[in-house]
């Protein structure tokens, strides 16, 4: 099965288009409705008194062609069906409807049912009386020597520039001049790691894990090659390369396009996006467009990087303002701004002392903790993540290294929980951390006031609940504490083991988790299986049996 949002195919781009009509933020397009198989999207601001400027193509690569419409851009698209190049009556009713003295250019990617069927239209707009010309855009250089390059995601900088010149009121033959200008200077690459979903057909991977396709179509064309995915930064590198070698000199300036072919995540575009900028492109680069969606291939998993040289008519037509959706305005490279500041912390004031007793103490715990890593996380990968057993043996270790170095007041307890709860917030990661450092906090600050160990643990515990949220019964490390705490209170600390043991034993009973990361997961999934946490609780009580 497709893994795309869809209706009914036929109609698929027809109610895309509604939508994009719907949602327009400028209110300034509007559908031509001139037959059910003819889709059209056109200014509808628009005078006749400019030359106009037509592009489109196949479908699935929004928000090209119609995000782009708008005054300094297009006057309209023709958009066919999903990789289909429009029909020649489609093509030939959008010139008539937008051309008016002063002519019409038409922008075309460089894909053959485009170059005949917009070819064609502009032939038979001639014949009517209308003046017409057109360009086609063939900016992808991922082939080396190809007579007919494809026309990508450079097309959107050919777009900006015809638009410019035709909104500063240029004749056809200037404008056209300026569009292949444009053509001239750009040059594009992309690279996906898989291929795009088509609409109503099951996908298909054809790229294995840990590679990666260079110079991939929009259509979900094979690449010219396979490449180890090694890094991001080993994929940019060797697209940089490609495109830094097409560059008129080695010191020409450009404006660079950051393109998401449509399923990458933002937070994989900003690391791509720093990579590039940080690339050996990086002196040559003076405007950045993106990183956006601009030109995609539906839900390609991929990315393409476009760059246009940069003269003063080339920087005025990038910079000028439009009335689009979709465009992004450039901006200038900058220096990564970084403000240096020193690390905002609670030093907790004390002085390192000893005890053997204590030390004895601190020393089993840690031990027993990271002797456990594995049982826990194996515990863990059953109803959470896997990591609780890493996340407390991180805690123990840097409370170990710190008792191996004598740096820890042994002699002072209230002093300990505070320094152990300062170490835990650094070292250990998740919410286990927090918590037992907020617990830790607590009872050190209690224990200050009150000198009694078993109400400060209490204490603590009772923070540790408010913060976290959770209660006794909600299948967490609180089931082994609370009445570990509360046994250990009223009939001593032989009771505390046992009843931290019976407490961690009830959450593989718990028909029902209410905090905590077991709580995303069904009854079925927790039957049997006691919490993580609990246990490591369990295990801390241990080591008083000795």
């Amino acid at each position: 099965m497709s893994r795309l949002f869809t209706n009914n195919k036929e109609t698929l781009v027809h109610d895309a288009i509604d939508g994009i009509l719907y949602s327009n933020k400028h209110n300034n397009l509007a559908r031509l409705d001139v037959d059910p198989r003819i889709r059209i999207v056109t200014r509808s601001d628009w005078q006749q008194d400019r030359v106009a400027i037509i592009s489109g193509g196949g479908s699935g690569h929004e928000p090209a062609h119609a995000g782009f419409i708008g005054k300094g851009m297009l006057t309209a698209a023709v958009c066919g069906d999903v990789f289909a190049s429009p029909s020649v009556d489609a093509v030939l009713n959008a010139i008539v409807h937008v051309t008016g003295e002063k002519g019409c250019l038409v922008i075309v990617k460089n894909y053959t049912g485009d170059r005949l069927n917009f070819g064609l239209a502009c032939e038979k707009a001639k014949k009517m009386g209308l003046n017409v010309e057109m360009v086609i855009v063939a900016d992808d250089i991922s082939i080396p020597d190809n007579l007919r390059p494809r026309g990508i995601a450079g097309t959107i900088f050919v777009h900006k520039v015809a638009g410019y010149f035709a909104e500063q009121g240029n004749d056809l033959s200037a404008v056209k001049e300026a569009a292949q200008a444009a053509i001239d200077g750009t040059a594009s690459i992309g690279v996906a790691l898989s291929s795009c979903s088509l609409i109503g057909e099951e996908s298909s991977q054809r790229i294995t894990e840990g590679k990666a396709e260079l110079g991939l179509g929009i259509h979900g064309e094979p690449g010219i090659t396979t490449i180890n995915m090694t890094s991001c930064s080993d994929v940019v590198a060797i697209m940089v390369k490609k495109l830094k070698a097409t560059l008129s000199s080695s010191n020409t300036k450009i404006a660079l396009m950051i393109n998401n072919l449509g399923g990458v995540s933002p937070l994989e575009m900003s690391l791509i996006t720093k990579d590039i900028l940080e690339s050996a492109l990086k002196d040559n680069i003076q405007l950045i467009l993106g990183p956006a969606a601009m030109m995609t291939a539906i839900d390609m998993k991929g990315f393409s990087i476009s760059y246009l040289e940069l003269n003063k008519r080339h920087s005025e037509a990038l910079l000028a303002p439009v009335q689009t959706d979709a465009w992004i305005q450039p901006v200038e490279l900058r220096q990564l701004q970084v403000i240096k500041k020193d690390k905002a912390s609670i030093n907790v004031a004390f002085t390192a002392s000893e005890n053997a007793q204590v030390a004895e103490v601190i020393s089993k715990i840690t031990s027993t903790l990271l002797a456990a890593e594995k049982e826990l996380n194996h515990l863990d990968s059953l109803v959470g993540d896997g990591d609780t057993g890493s996340t407390f043996a991180a805690g123990a270790a840097q409370i170990k290294a710190e008792l191996q170095a004598n740096n820890l007041p042994l002699n002072d307890i209230g002093a300990l929980l505070n320094v152990i709860s300062e170490q835990l917030s650094t070292a250990m990661g998740g919410s286990s951390g927090v918590l037992l450092s907020i617990f830790f906090s607590a009872a050190g600050n209690d224990y200050t006031k009150n000198r009694n160990l078993v109400s400060a643990l209490q204490a603590g515990l009772k923070q540790m609940m408010e913060y976290g949220g959770a209660k006794q019964g909600d299948c967490t490390m609180i089931d082994a504490m609370y009445p570990a705490f509360e046994a250990w209170a009223k009939d001593g600390l032989i009771e505390a083991i046992e009843a931290a043991r019976l407490g961690a034993e009830s959450t593989s009973t718990m028909i029902e988790a209410k905090a905590g990361r077991s709580s995303y997961l069904n009854s079925d999934s927790l039957k049997g299986v006691k919490d993580p946490g609990s246990l490591a609780i369990e295990r801390v009580f241990s080591v008083f049996k000795e």
